[in-house]
């Protein structure tokens, strides 16, 4: 289900789902925090002084300086509202050191909170790390953190700058003329009410943007991950058609966040604005009462100068930042979890497959299958995939058997699907129909471990990471031994590279290695690597013609002229060159209607296709890279 489509099933609205669900965690991460708030309340209240101190000082200075002609007395309570303003540096910077107590602490658990939840997809669902991976994870992880840091610490900001300011403001006009009371509080209370009702559908609003963006996120990076397999087959009117749906209900959701802000505007026009234009309508009336001059340019420097600005600030901090924090802190949740619920399980570390060393006496069929009757490595029955309801389907009622030992190349036109194959061998892709088994157990239904026991995939981006040249080789199978690394290095044609990285200890900077370099050290560790099926998807494409000869023999032979026993298992190998298909055991042809599957000389007779490839691969010299 797409993040566009997700809704509440309990008969809740989602404003009130969404505080439901985040009021307990929000009040247990406060309530630790009770030192912070109280010294975040205790510079808060200087501040009102100084809020206090603005109106009611200028209203001094007129009613007894200036008006009563007392110009020496209104220039004191001037002075006094300048020291005022000038002593207000203090407080901000105990704010600000206070803030960042709050909002920093809640970043870094949100951060491991994000990180758990894609360790647990990873572990329980592996299907989702395919090329096309958990984009939502990764915003959680990096932009929505930041979102929510940021409008954590702009919330506090705000909303403790309307409180205070609204307390020091109000006892100044108590101060100043009980009246004055009378005409701002009303309009102000009102105008509170209205946008504080509105704050719970704003959040459901911006809850349906944030899915509506995120789909649209997730929907175009499948498109882009899969071009070449949707213009095989075709489907490039479904695929645009979906994508458009996608970003039309983000239209209509941003229109409905409109609609929210005018009601916004309409509220704060009610709250701040309305008690300054009351203020002037019943300036006759409060004159008759008997408030001075100075009370009437006093209660407007509260108006105008501490209540409207900071009402402002706080309305749009609570209508945008406040709505939008609840909606992203939410989505930090678990889908299933309801108030109340226990607290998730910790997530277990990631770990690497159990070490089982590939040397004389280790069995295959042991551990994948009876001695008797050992199954093949792969068995692909009746597959058919295709990417989306009305596409023609890029594999169809597919049959594959791939020996224990054998080695296959798959060749076939760009985006025919031969990509597509590897990853539904791997699991890495859910066919819509059929069944894949490795070592004659079915691959759905496997955690990443347990389909890293049984296959490695090598694609044509290497990945490499920094760290050394031997943490790089041996990620696969940690225990391996310097002289097993030594030999994996030396049937590769690595040791060159090696050499001239700094050896096996070096510290590997990837932004320095050519993709040929990233592609051999990545053939190394899948050569160590304890699966029995090796798949190659294009993974010699950057190696010249000679090297990627050397490596494709040192996965498939069985023994090297040293006496040294050969990698054990079978090897799939997605052909970048037609060499690669003379060198393997059998060859599938994919042209999108008939497969053939055959030795070499098989296939120049009954495909042709192959024909077609093997001659012009043969009059076209092939591109040497690195």
């Amino acid at each position: 289900m797409s993040a566009a489509a997700k809704a509440p099933t309990d008969g809740t609205r989602p404003g009130r789902g969404m505080l439901g669900r985040n009021l307990p965690p929000a009040r247990r991460f406060l309530g630790s925090r009770q030192r912070v708030l109280v010294r975040l309340g205790g510079w808060s209240l200087l501040e009102s002084g100084q809020t206090f101190l603005g109106g009611y000082c200028l209203a001094q200075a007129l009613d007894r300086g200036f008006l009563a002609g007392h110009t020496g007395t209104g220039l004191g309570w001037l002075a006094v509202a300048a020291a005022s303003i000038l002593g207000a540096g203090p407080p901000v910077r105990g704010v600000f050191a206070q803030l960042a107590q709050l909002t920093e602490p809640l970043r870094d658990a949100l951060v491991r909170r994000a990180v758990r939840q894609a360790l647990r997809r990873a572990v329980t669902d592996p299907a989702r790390t395919d090329d096309r991976s958990d984009t939502g994870a990764v915003s959680r992880l990096t932009h929505q953190t930041e979102i929510v840091r940021d409008s954590f610490a702009g919330l506090v900001l705000t909303v403790r700058a309307f409180v205070f300011n609204a307390v020091g403001a109000l006892i100044g006009l108590l101060a100043l003329a009980p009246e004055l009371l009378l005409v701002v509080v009303p309009p102000l209370v009102v105008g509170l009410a209205l946008f504080l009702a509105t704050l719970l559908p704003m959040a459901s609003a911006q809850r349906r943007f944030l899915d509506a963006d995120e789909a649209v996120a997730e929907g175009v990076g499948a498109v882009s991950a899969g071009h070449r397999d949707l213009v095989a087959c075709g489907a490039q009117a479904d695929a645009a058609a979906r994508t458009g749906r996608l970003f039309e209900t983000a239209e209509r959701t941003s229109r409905v966040l409109a609609r929210w802000a005018a009601v916004r505007t309409v509220a704060l026009g009610v709250a701040g604005q309305l008690p300054v234009l009351l203020l002037l309508v019943t300036t006759p009336w409060l004159l008759r009462q008997g408030v001075t001059t100075g009370a009437l340019a006093g209660a407007l420097t509260y108006l105008l100068q501490a209540l409207l600005p900071a009402l402002h600030s706080m309305m749009t901090a609570l209508g945008a930042a406040g709505t939008r924090l609840l909606v992203v802190v939410d989505r930090f949740q678990d889908a299933t979890a309801v108030p109340g619920t226990p607290p998730e399980p910790p997530v277990p570390e990631p770990s690497v497959p159990a070490p089982r060393p590939l040397g004389p006496g280790r069995d295959v069929a042991a551990v994948h299958g009876p001695r008797d009757r050992p199954a093949p490595a792969v068995e692909v029955r009746a597959v058919t995939h295709a990417y989306g309801p009305d596409s023609p389907p890029v594999l169809e009622h597919l049959h594959l058997t791939v020996r224990r030992g054998e080695h296959i190349a798959v060749v076939g036109p760009s985006g025919i699907g031969k990509s597509t194959l590897a990853g539904v061998v791997c699991g890495l892709v859910t066919p819509d129909l059929g069944t894949v088994l490795l070592g004659g157990e079915p691959v759905t239904a496997r955690t990443a471990q347990e389909l890293a026991e049984r296959r490695v995939l090598i694609p044509q981006q290497a990945y490499v990471f920094t760290g050394s040249v031997r943490d790089n080789l041996l990620h696969l199978r940690p225990d391996a031994t310097g002289a097993e690394l030594a030999h994996a290095v030396k049937v590769l044609g690595a040791e060159d590279l090696v050499h001239r990285l700094g050896g096996p200890e070096a510290v590997l900077d990837p932004r320095g290695l050519s993709h040929g370099e990233r592609q051999l050290l990545a053939l190394c560790r899948a050569y160590l690597s304890p699966a029995p099926l090796v798949v190659l998807d294009e993974a010699t494409c950057h190696l010249d013609p000679v090297a990627e000869a050397h490596a494709e023999r040192a996965f498939a032979a069985r023994a090297f002229t040293d006496g040294t026993r050969a990698r054990d298992g079978a090897l799939i190998v997605v052909a970048h060159r037609l060499s690669s298909a003379r060198r393997a055991d059998r060859v599938l042809v994919l042209d999108g209607t008939a497969p053939r599957f055959g030795t070499h000389g098989e296939l120049l007779t009954s495909s042709p296709l192959y024909r077609d490839l093997v001659g012009h691969w043969q009059h076209t010299p092939p591109a040497v890279g690195r």
